[in-house]
Protein backbone atom coordinates (compact mmCIF):
# COMPACT_ATOMS: atom_id res chain seq x y z
CA UNK A 1 0.00 0.00 0.00
CA UNK A 2 2.34 2.71 -1.20
CA UNK A 3 0.25 5.82 -1.86
CA UNK A 4 -0.69 6.94 1.64
CA UNK A 5 -3.42 9.51 2.05
CA UNK A 6 -4.04 11.61 5.15
CA UNK A 7 -7.67 10.53 5.28
CA UNK A 8 -6.62 6.85 5.48
CA UNK A 9 -4.66 7.38 8.69
CA UNK A 10 -7.42 9.64 10.02
CA UNK A 11 -10.07 7.00 9.33
CA UNK A 12 -8.01 4.25 10.99
CA UNK A 13 -7.53 6.37 14.10
CA UNK A 14 -11.22 7.34 14.17
CA UNK A 15 -12.29 3.70 13.95
CA UNK A 16 -9.77 2.76 16.65
CA UNK A 17 -11.14 5.43 19.00
CA UNK A 18 -14.81 4.70 18.35
CA UNK A 19 -14.67 0.88 18.33
CA UNK A 20 -12.97 0.03 21.59
CA UNK A 21 -15.64 -2.26 23.01
CA UNK A 22 -17.84 -3.04 20.02
CA UNK A 23 -17.88 -2.33 16.29
CA UNK A 24 -18.50 1.35 15.61
CA UNK A 25 -21.38 2.70 13.58
CA UNK A 26 -20.80 5.34 10.92
CA UNK A 27 -22.09 8.18 13.11
CA UNK A 28 -19.62 7.23 15.86
CA UNK A 29 -16.76 7.14 13.35
CA UNK A 30 -17.79 10.58 12.07
CA UNK A 31 -17.86 11.89 15.68
CA UNK A 32 -14.35 10.54 16.32
CA UNK A 33 -13.17 12.03 13.00
CA UNK A 34 -14.56 15.38 14.08
CA UNK A 35 -12.86 15.06 17.46
CA UNK A 36 -9.44 14.23 15.98
CA UNK A 37 -9.43 16.53 12.97
CA UNK A 38 -11.60 19.38 14.22
CA UNK A 39 -13.93 18.97 11.25
CA UNK A 40 -15.49 16.16 9.27
CA UNK A 41 -13.63 14.97 6.18
CA UNK A 42 -15.28 15.08 2.77
CA UNK A 43 -17.76 12.32 2.00
CA UNK A 44 -16.01 11.35 -1.22
CA UNK A 45 -12.63 11.06 0.54
CA UNK A 46 -14.11 8.97 3.36
CA UNK A 47 -15.89 6.68 0.90
CA UNK A 48 -12.66 6.12 -1.04
CA UNK A 49 -10.70 5.56 2.20
CA UNK A 50 -13.18 2.89 3.30
CA UNK A 51 -12.69 1.18 -0.06
CA UNK A 52 -8.87 1.35 0.07
CA UNK A 53 -8.53 0.20 3.67
CA UNK A 54 -10.97 -2.69 3.26
CA UNK A 55 -9.22 -3.77 0.04
CA UNK A 56 -5.96 -4.09 1.99
CA UNK A 57 -7.70 -5.89 4.88
CA UNK A 58 -7.18 -3.19 7.51
CA UNK A 59 -10.86 -2.67 8.39
CA UNK A 60 -13.67 -5.19 8.50
CA UNK A 61 -17.41 -4.91 8.66
CA UNK A 62 -18.82 -6.55 11.78
CA UNK A 63 -22.43 -7.04 12.89
CA UNK A 64 -23.72 -3.48 12.73
CA UNK A 65 -20.57 -1.46 12.33
CA UNK A 66 -16.90 -1.35 11.44
CA UNK A 67 -13.83 -2.49 13.32
CA UNK A 68 -10.08 -2.75 12.83
CA UNK A 69 -8.61 -5.94 11.43
CA UNK A 70 -5.74 -7.64 13.30
CA UNK A 71 -3.14 -6.06 10.97
CA UNK A 72 -4.46 -2.58 11.77
CA UNK A 73 -4.58 -3.37 15.48
CA UNK A 74 -0.87 -4.23 15.31
CA UNK A 75 -0.22 -0.85 13.68
CA UNK A 76 -2.15 0.94 16.40
CA UNK A 77 -0.38 -0.84 19.25
CA UNK A 78 3.11 -0.03 17.99
CA UNK A 79 3.03 3.65 19.05
CA UNK A 80 3.38 5.34 22.43
CA UNK A 81 0.33 5.17 24.67
CA UNK A 82 0.50 8.83 25.67
CA UNK A 83 1.10 10.14 22.16
CA UNK A 84 -1.11 12.93 20.91
CA UNK A 85 -3.33 12.67 17.87
CA UNK A 86 -0.75 14.32 15.61
CA UNK A 87 1.94 11.85 16.65
CA UNK A 88 -0.44 8.92 16.19
CA UNK A 89 -1.45 10.12 12.72
CA UNK A 90 2.17 10.46 11.70
CA UNK A 91 3.03 6.99 13.06
CA UNK A 92 0.03 5.54 11.22
CA UNK A 93 1.13 7.14 7.95
CA UNK A 94 4.59 5.63 8.36
CA UNK A 95 3.08 2.23 9.19
CA UNK A 96 0.72 2.43 6.21
CA UNK A 97 3.63 3.25 3.91
CA UNK A 98 5.55 0.25 5.22
CA UNK A 99 2.50 -2.03 5.03
CA UNK A 100 2.89 -4.60 2.28
CA UNK A 101 -0.21 -6.81 2.23
CA UNK A 102 -0.37 -8.91 -0.92
CA UNK A 103 -3.74 -10.57 -0.37
CA UNK A 104 -6.86 -8.98 -1.76
CA UNK A 105 -9.77 -8.77 0.67
CA UNK A 106 -13.46 -8.10 0.00
CA UNK A 107 -14.14 -4.43 -0.63
CA UNK A 108 -16.59 -2.53 1.56
CA UNK A 109 -18.47 0.11 -0.32
CA UNK A 110 -19.80 2.91 1.86
CA UNK A 111 -21.91 5.23 -0.23
CA UNK A 112 -21.89 8.98 0.06
CA UNK A 113 -25.59 8.82 0.98
CA UNK A 114 -24.76 6.64 4.01
CA UNK A 115 -21.98 9.02 5.01
CA UNK A 116 -24.26 12.02 4.54
CA UNK A 117 -26.88 10.44 6.82
CA UNK A 118 -24.19 9.69 9.43
CA UNK A 119 -22.90 13.29 9.26
CA UNK A 120 -26.43 14.64 9.74
CA UNK A 121 -26.94 12.26 12.68
CA UNK A 122 -23.67 13.47 14.24
CA UNK A 123 -24.63 17.11 13.77
CA UNK A 124 -28.09 16.48 15.24
CA UNK A 125 -26.59 14.75 18.27
CA UNK A 126 -24.41 17.81 18.89
CA UNK A 127 -27.49 20.02 19.10
CA UNK A 128 -28.98 18.03 21.98
CA UNK A 129 -28.31 19.01 25.55
CA UNK A 130 -26.81 15.58 26.26
CA UNK A 131 -23.16 15.05 27.00
CA UNK A 132 -20.89 13.91 24.17
CA UNK A 133 -18.49 11.37 25.65
CA UNK A 134 -15.98 11.69 22.82
CA UNK A 135 -15.20 15.32 23.66
CA UNK A 136 -12.09 15.67 25.83
CA UNK A 137 -12.52 17.12 29.30
CA UNK A 138 -11.25 20.68 29.74
CA UNK A 139 -8.21 21.04 31.95
CA UNK A 140 -8.33 23.24 35.02
CA UNK A 141 -6.62 26.58 34.65
CA UNK A 142 -3.79 26.93 37.15
CA UNK A 143 -2.27 30.31 37.87
CA UNK A 144 1.53 29.81 37.82
CA UNK A 145 2.11 32.81 40.11
CA UNK A 146 -0.02 31.40 42.88
CA UNK A 147 1.17 28.15 44.44
CA UNK A 148 -1.29 25.41 45.20
CA UNK A 149 -1.99 25.28 48.92
CA UNK A 150 -3.68 22.66 50.97
CA UNK A 151 -6.28 23.40 53.57
CA UNK A 152 -4.80 23.60 57.05
CA UNK A 153 -5.71 20.79 59.38
CA UNK A 154 -8.23 21.68 62.08
CA UNK A 155 -6.75 22.36 65.48
CA UNK A 156 -7.05 19.62 68.04
CA UNK A 157 -8.97 20.39 71.16
CA UNK A 158 -8.09 18.82 74.44
CA UNK A 159 -10.96 17.95 76.71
Amino acid sequence: MHPVYDVDALLLLAIAISSKRRPAELAEIIAANDLIHGSVSLKSELSEAFRRLSLHGLIVQAETGYALAPAALNMMSSGRKKAGNDERLLALKVALAACNIKAVHPVMLVSEAQLSAAIHEHQASGEHAGKNLLVPKPKAVVDPKRPQRRKPLPSRRKF
